[in-house]
């Protein structure tokens, strides 16, 4: 048998272990989703606390799992940042097909729980829409969870009326149904590619 000589048998099955390979690699390259905020998959850990809800309860994530969960720091006095977030996060989710609406939740975490409370917060998320809920706690157990996601947040000096300003993140975490961070984004993104980013995140976990 000369070198040149290539067995018939050893063709046929080099000639299907590529075209296997070929699919394999284009499966995977198809895979990879090009989303509108950045992908943080495997960088930050999984959707985790112990809070209170806006009804005055004890919670933790898993009392909200199974739905994709977009989780934003801020608070129900802040003039502008807060509002105009929770507003575009409701469009995004109201933008969502009708299969997905139920599917998706937002946790608007009060980084001021001295003025936030329950009966506070449970006004403020109710106003911007359905699907929301208002979580708080103590300082600590909020610097902890901060930390977790590696953002931090700060209290200003009271005027005359005891008012103050608190300074947080703009950011949004997407966590998907089993609590892993897959996304951060920006509110300025705006609606429609967040939703778009949540229908690709929906569909991946189906």
């Amino acid at each position: 048998m000369s070198c040149g000589f290539i067995n018939k048998r050893a063709f046929s099955a080099f000639a299907i272990f590529t075209v296997m390979l070929t699919a394999f690699l284009a499966g995977c390259s198809d895979s990879k989703i090009n989303y509108n905020g950045k992908d943080i998959s495997g960088l930050m850990p999984e959707l985790e606390f112990n809070l209170i809800n806006s009804d005055g309860d004890e919670v933790t994530a898993e009392d909200y799992s199974d739905k994709v969960r977009m989780m934003f720091f801020g608070f129900t006095s802040c003039p502008d940042i807060c509002p105009t977030t929770m507003q575009t996060l409701n469009r995004a989710a109201v933008g969502l097909p009708p299969e997905l609406k139920g599917e998706v939740l937002t946790l608007f975490v009060s980084v001021d729980p001295k003025r936030d409370t329950p009966e506070r917060l449970d006004k403020y998320v109710r106003f911007f829409g359905e699907n929301i809920v208002g979580l708080t706690g103590t300082e600590s157990q909020l610097r902890e969870l901060a930390k977790r996601y590696r953002t931090t947040f700060g209290y200003g000096e009271p005027n005359e009326n005891s008012d103050y300003n608190v300074s947080h993140s703009s950011a949004v975490y997407i966590f998907d149904r089993q609590g892993k961070a897959r996304l951060l984004i920006r509110p300025d993104q705006g609606s429609e590619k967040i939703s778009q980013d949540i229908i690709a995140l929906a569909k991946m976990d189906d």
